[in-house]
């Protein structure tokens, strides 16, 4: 039987400015999630009223791949369930491992540009401005967008033993990786 990576990350309907600040990431509400799973090799999209299935499916994997989900994603999810994700789940959060030798939290954009030669589409409150607008066939576009970007990065960091990011002074700087599959 395959193994299953599921990338990860989801959007939210508020802002941490209306929740009372980064400590109300449980009041934030998930507008859209989107994982991509190695097993199925397919993107799948929930809605909040999906969070059950979500949770399932990262219960489910053998490892959970994404940029700051476990301070960030996890903490929102956790709102809709009893589950302790950052405990239950076995995750590689490539923004932690990055943190760790650089000292700094790069950004998701900082990484792919540098990386891979593609940015963002949007950003975290554009998606909040569409969930707003009720638009959230843009949300889930948005959000497979970072998976996607999320997932080239691992790989590219599992290939080539390194990532590279762009770092505060513009200039383009590569950092070493060890993102052996650890579920092989």
């Amino acid at each position: 039987m395959a193994r299953d990576i599921v990338y990860f990350d989801l959007e939210t309907q508020r802002t941490a400015g209306d929740v009372g600040g980064w400590s109300g990431k449980a009041r934030m509400g998930m507008s859209i999630g989107v994982t991509y799973s190695t097993a199925a090799g397919q993107y799948r999209i929930f809605r909040e009223k999906d969070a059950d299935a979500l949770v399932d499916q990262l219960c489910n994997a053998d490892l959970v791949v994404g940029f700051n989900q476990i301070n960030f994603d996890y903490e929102v999810l956790m709102a809709y369930t009893i589950l302790d994700l950052r405990e239950r789940l076995n995750s590689l959060d490539l923004m932690v491992e990055l943190e760790r030798g650089l000292d700094h939290r790069p950004k998701l954009e900082a990484v792919a540009v540098a990386s891979l030669g593609v940015g963002k589409t949007a950003d975290g409150l554009q998606a909040i401005r569409w969930w707003q607008e009720g638009n959230l066939r843009e949300i889930a576009r948005y959000c497979c967008f970072d998976v996607k970007v999320t997932k080239m990065i691992h790989e590219y960091g599992v290939q080539n033993g390194h990532v590279k990011y762009v770092d505060k002074f513009g200039r383009v700087q590569a950092i070493p990786v060890d993102w052996a599959d650890p579920v092989a």
